[in-house]
């Protein structure tokens, strides 16, 4: 993000606010896209939550700019973060008891483990192998729920999101080399996962 932009924002150029929010859009909605699970999708666009996180922000964004309590990227996850709880709990409640019954909502969506076991593994195209393929990628997401979710949350942002290294640094307040220590170290949990599997 262009220093100079926050530092505009701060004097409190409006032209300089709405450009702070807009250069993350793209960002809030690969955040949105990875949590919001396939049955609230079914009733609710990306789209939708992202303008509600877009508003959210603009309402808080003088208390942000006057505290500065982390960086940017990551005070803008945690409106995402409260959005995604939200249109959660006020859609999945609103459907049947079946669904009411579930104790806790996954770290990541399905979908979004699925995609994220295709890009972290490569396929082989050819029909005889899709059994297999389908398999591998069923075991795989298993094996990313199976995660901790600061392991699994680090893959989504990287290999979903595809946030680089200082984007993922800036949105935890770590260190660049404590990202790439975390994405090792994911990477290694999901292979011993996938291992034991076997």
């Amino acid at each position: 993000m262009p220093h100079d932009l926050m530092e505009r924002a701060i004097r409190g150029e409006e032209s300089a606010r709405h450009a702070l929010l807009d250069l993350h859009r793209d960002d809030l909605r690969r955040m949105v896209e990875a949590r919001l699970d396939r049955r609230i999708r079914m009733r609710v666009d990306a789209s939708d939550v992202v303008q509600d996180v877009l508003i959210d922000a603009w309402r808080r964004l003088d208390g942000y700019l006057r505290d500065r309590p982390l960086p940017f990227l990551a005070w803008l996850r945690q409106i995402v973060d409260e959005r995604i709880i939200d249109t959660h709990r006020r859609h999945i409640s609103s459907q049947s008891r079946s669904l009411q019954r579930e104790e806790r909502l996954p770290e990541i969506s399905n979908e979004s483990a699925v995609v994220l076991a295709r890009r972290l593994f490569t396929s082989d195209p050819s029909p005889s192998n899709c059994l297999v393929r389908k398999e591998f990628q069923g075991r795989l997401k298993q094996a990313l729920v199976s995660l901790l979710p600061e392991d699994g949350e680090v893959l989504v942002m990287r290999h979903i999101e595809l946030l680089g290294t200082v984007q993922i640094a800036s949105a935890l307040g770590i260190t660049e080399g404590a990202v790439k220590a975390r994405l090792l170290r994911a990477l290694q949990r999901l292979r011993g996962l996938m291992e034991s599997e076997t």
